[in-house]
């Protein structure tokens, strides 16, 4: 109490004498000169003194609204549709939050840290495999895969990067089981490959072990990005190949010519026996024009004889004589005759 009536006194001091002595200083003033009109002197009220106490509770309470909003601020977090938000108390894994929207957490016990939901998208380093045939073999592939439960995903992984690392052994585990049970020319030959059914057998069995251990996550496709032969191999298996395609290629040819070879023979048979036919066919043709013919004479010459004897023989000087066809004949014959004029 003696502390307040000090400070009380001192504020006293501070600003109610000032106002007396000048209310004095003011008074014997007046006092000196004739008042000209009384009610204009006016004499200043004594201001009441600040109430400390009650400052000190106004600057305490507004503190203390300050430091609430800033801990409910500080405190107060957001999750989006792409996220979960995993709530730690002590350390421990307590919920995790996926709903989107505004949600709080209780202030210096808990933690929170941000997981991804969306999918995602590994790139995992290359490997070097064995074929069935004995054959090396560099497989480069990618998997696609997201966060199914935050919380077995931070107590049995720990973290993303924990959990990304062990997907990368599951899927080359697998893939190396796989792709070891085909041969390499099944696995690089476009027609007959087998990796699309590799593929969706590598994702399943990826899950299996991934569910067995929880961890959480789940891979949605596995996919080989490339398949590469070590450096060493590369011209033997380039040799190799060429000298497959080139066989491959003589047997095209050999296949080619023997086709062509069988197809010529065929086409000179056919046309043989057009041939054939044609020639038989004509020399019917002829045989029975021949035979019309001489059927024709047979019954015009016969109607007289003595013109079918010149006419032979007329034929006969058209087979016989030319230009420079010399004939010995008698006098007296009758060819000679005929060529002589004397048709007697």
């Amino acid at each position: 109490m003696s502390n307040n009536k000090d400070l009380d006194e001192f504020v006293r001091k501070l600003f109610g004498d000032g106002k007396k002595k000048t209310v004095d200083a003011q008074v014997v003033d007046t006092e000196n000169e004739e008042p000209a009109n009384p009610k204009k002197i006016k004499i200043p009220k004594e201001k009441k003194p600040l109430d400390i106490r009650k400052w000190t509770k106004a600057v305490v309470a507004a503190g203390c609204i300050i430091v609430i909003a800033a801990i409910a601020l500080l405190n107060v977090y957001v999750v989006k549709e792409n996220e979960y938000k995993v709530i730690r108390q002590f350390g421990e894994v307590v919920k995790y939050e996926k709903t989107p929207g505004i949600h709080m957490k209780i202030p210096f016990i808990q933690s929170i840290e941000t997981l991804p939901k969306n999918l995602m998208t590994y790139d995992m380093t290359e490997e070097e495999i064995n074929t069935l045939d004995k054959k090396r073999i560099i497989i480069d592939n990618y998997a696609v895969w997201r966060v199914t439960d935050p919380k077995l995903l931070i107590s049995n992984a720990r973290s993303l990067p924990n959990a990304e690392a062990r997907m990368e052994e599951f899927i080359y585990s697998v893939i190396r089981t796989e792709l070891g049970q085909l041969n390499y020319d099944n696995i690089i030959n476009d027609k007959n490959t087998s990796r699309g059914s590799i593929n969706d057998e590598v994702t399943k069995k990826v899950n299996e072990l991934l569910q067995a251990d929880h961890y959480g996550i789940e891979v949605v496709d596995v996919r080989v990005r490339r398949i590469d032969l070590p450096k060493e191999n590369e011209q033997s298996v380039y040799t190799r190949m060429i000298s497959e395609r080139e066989s491959i290629a003589q047997r095209y040819l050999s296949e080619g010519d023997a086709n062509k070879n069988r197809i010529m023979a065929q086409t000179d048979r056919d046309v043989k026996q057009l041939i054939a036919t044609a020639n038989k066919d004509a020399a019917l043709i002829t045989a029975e024009g021949e035979a019309e013919a001489a059927k024709i004479y047979n019954q015009s010459f016969s109607k007289d004889p003595n013109f079918y004897s010149l006419y032979r023989t007329l034929e006969s000087y058209k087979k016989t004589i030319g230009e420079e066809t010399v004939i010995i004949l008698p006098s007296d014959s009758p060819y000679a005759r005929v060529l002589s004029g004397y048709a007697n």
